[in-house]
């Protein structure tokens, strides 16, 4: 069975979404953490949690909402965060893509929810796009556990961010023909690895510019086995195994 550690589920991408959860459950996936990641998402994904079995959720302010979250904000998602089916705090983290001006309020955004996460002794889920050094400078000052969702960083990144003790979260890209996120994978132990699809973002080839679904989770890892030369069952079973080490699937 198949373990989905990071995607979207709204009804802003998908118009059915009890058929999406069946479809995945015909794809064998048992689990699926969905992330709330702004204020209207965090509401909609704590109604999901309670009408899907499958479904568990993270919660935490992207970047991207870093010049719009208050410390009232903050105190909100402490009290959200404890939460039967609530298992960790993210999407959290630097996205320095499209821009650099706000870095600093980004940094605190990211810190002050860290900070929660130790409070709450839960694991992280870490957004890090064009901020690899600051990230990592950051989550160095925290004893903390978690996932670095849709890694696609160096080999060096990588084993840094192992040592710190977290997963690689690996998707749909590492399918991209010219990704170099492949050379990585292979190079590094699937006790290191657990499997997202960032759904509806990134579907894999050949759903390469589609929506994306957590029933294509079995091509990630169909395509990270045969870059292991392991079987599809052992990636299945190490990455899920993983998965359920970090978060409290109850």
């Amino acid at each position: 069975m198949l373990i989905d550690t990071h995607c979207h589920l709204s009804r802003e991408y998908y118009d059915d979404i009890d058929k999406v959860i069946s479809d995945d459950k015909v794809s064998k996936v048992n689990k699926i953490v969905v992330s709330g990641c702004s204020k209207s998402d965090i509401e909609e994904v704590l109604q999901l949690k309670d009408k899907y079995e499958i479904i568990y959720v993270t919660l935490g302010y992207h970047p991207e909402y870093a010049l719009e979250v208050t410390k009232k904000d903050l105190e909100d998602l402490k009290k959200k965060l404890n939460n039967s089916k609530v298992v960790g705090v993210g999407e959290i983290g630097l996205d320095y893509y499209y821009t650099k001006d706000n870095k600093e309020k980004q940094k605190w955004l990211f810190e002050e929810q860290l900070k929660i996460a130790v409070e709450l002794n839960l694991p992280v889920v870490i957004h890090s796009r064009d901020a690899t050094l600051d990230t990592i400078e950051i989550l160095k000052k925290y004893n903390l556990r978690g996932i670095i969702h849709c890694f696609s960083g160096s080999l060096e990144s990588a084993n840094i961010y192992i040592k710190m003790g977290y997963f690689l979260g690996i998707g749909g890209v590492v399918t991209f023909k010219n990704s170099k996120l492949k050379d990585v994978v292979s190079k590094i132990s699937l006790d290191n690895i657990v499997l997202e699809t960032d759904s509806p973002y990134l579907a894999p080839v050949p759903y390469r510019g589609k929506i994306n679904s957590s029933k294509y989770l079995n091509i990630i890892a169909k395509y990270i086995a045969s870059l292991k030369n392991v079987s599809e069952y052992e990636v299945a079973k190490i990455t899920s195994d993983n998965a359920s080490s970090l978060f409290d699937f109850k």
